[in-house]
């Protein structure tokens, strides 16, 4: 019976952290569209350390993986499949190559990974979205990543973040036994 209780208290916990965060994102929103703001802004993508080139009949681009697309080398973006970059682990900020053969066959390849700090804790989900929220910060996850490593909400996991930098999502390294 005892269990029981604690169960429901751990319950009651999470239900309580959850409304928290919810109002917490809510009064954030207020305040940055109160100020003209947006945290978007504190990733500031540039795209002048990256090159355009042609390698025989091949175009060469090099972008930035900045979570669901690239930001490519000629300021446009590309959308990237989601299991590449959930097997591939890419981070926000690393540094890849995309190659468009004449046939239009597309070849992607990373060149330069951005210094990375892993970080743990547990999968939770609002409004459709996986997220994982470490370090006093929430950061999204690819829905395709948490499918790869049959993941479940409230289960662990270690994640990946660039180092340096700020970000908005963390690649799954692994899932934690439980």
């Amino acid at each position: 019976m005892e269990n029981k209780k604690t169960l429901l208290a751990i319950r009651d916990f999470i239900i309580s952290a959850e409304k928290s965060i919810k109002s917490s994102k809510k009064l954030l929103k207020d305040i940055l569209e109160e100020n003209n703001l947006s945290l978007d802004s504190e990733i500031n993508l540039s795209t002048k350390w990256l090159n355009s080139y042609n390698s025989d009949d091949t175009k060469i681009i090099e972008w930035v993986f900045t979570w669901e697309e690239m930001l490519g080398s000629d300021g446009n973006k590309y959308p990237i499949p989601a299991n590449y970059s959930s097997k591939s682990k890419l981070v926000q900020w690393d540094k890849l190559k995309l190659a468009i053969e004449p046939n239009g066959k597309i070849m992607y390849k990373q060149i330069a990974p951005i210094e990375r700090k892993y970080i743990t804790w547990l999968i939770v989900k609002e409004r459709e979205k996986y997220q994982l929220i470490a370090e006093w910060k929430v950061y999204d996850l690819l829905t395709a990543a948490v499918t790869h490593f049959k993941a479940n909400i409230w289960d662990s996991i270690t994640a990946i973040i660039p180092e340096w930098k700020q970000a908005t999502f963390a690649a799954i390294e692994s899932l934690l036994p439980k």
